[in-house]
């Protein structure tokens, strides 16, 4: 199982960007576990967490890794 990482997205503000967010993830790590929160403006993706910010980032989001 891969370690799950939590980013905290506070420019995800609807529903568009959730989906846009999603969609990258999927293309980017297609078997990763993705938990959105879009009211907490999290991101938790079970998978490579350098290759899920980066697909983040790449869909015009700002992902930061939140503490655990």
């Amino acid at each position: 199982m891969s370690e799950k990482t939590i980013f905290h997205v506070e420019d995800m503000s609807c529903g568009h960007c959730e989906k846009t967010i999603r969609q990258a993830l999927i293309e980017a790590l297609p078997n990763a576990a993705v938990d959105m929160d879009l009211t907490g403006q999290t991101v938790s993706v079970a998978g490579d967490a350098a290759m899920a910010r980066a697909a983040i980032a790449g869909a015009g989001y700002t992902p930061v890794a939140a503490r655990h």
